[in-house]
């Protein structure tokens, strides 16, 4: 269990860095704080993302295990899809009363922050579906420790 918590360490400092990076290049796409974006839906969707971005890494800081863990990790993997999803609206068929970014796919603020959010979505992806094997707050951890030290051992016996 250990060797488990040790390995999510770096994983939660990453997208920390990562939530952070995604809120920044948000603030600098919108002219800074409070930004000119237009129409009024947008700049508050910025506002939001910024928000939920700044919340999601102390939460990612803050808790290690347990549900609210898991809720850090569904707010990374939302942190990373909603500006996924508007770029490609704002980019494919146009948002309404905002056509500023309309077929502009290569805009390198755009591409910076689809790496960014791709690869926070991976790091959610792979923490949330691996935290499937992680017990609960309430479960017995040494059970599962004793489980996973028996499979390794398997494993590494190649049985």
């Amino acid at each position: 269990m250990t060797a488990r918590l040790a390995a999510a360490y770096p994983a939660r400092i990453a997208a920390v860095l990562l939530c952070l990076a995604v809120g920044w290049i948000h603030v600098q796409d919108q002219g800074g704080i409070p930004g000119d974006k237009a129409p009024g839906y947008v700049a508050v969707g910025y506002y939001l993302l910024e928000a939920a971005a700044v919340l999601c890494a102390v939460l990612l800081l803050a808790v290690r295990k347990g549900s609210a863990a898991r809720a850090g990790w569904l707010l990374a993997a939302g942190v990373a899809l909603g500006p996924l999803l508007g770029y490609a609206l704002s980019r494919g068929p146009g948002l309404p009363a905002y056509s500023d970014d309309k077929g502009n796919w290569t805009e390198p603020i755009g591409v910076v922050s689809l790496v960014v959010e791709g690869i926070l979505l991976a790091f959610a992806l792979v923490v949330l579906t691996a935290g499937s094997r992680i017990p609960a707050s309430g479960e017995n951890a040494a059970a599962a420790t004793t489980s996973d030290d028996a499979i390794t051992s398997k494993s590494a016996s190649g049985t």
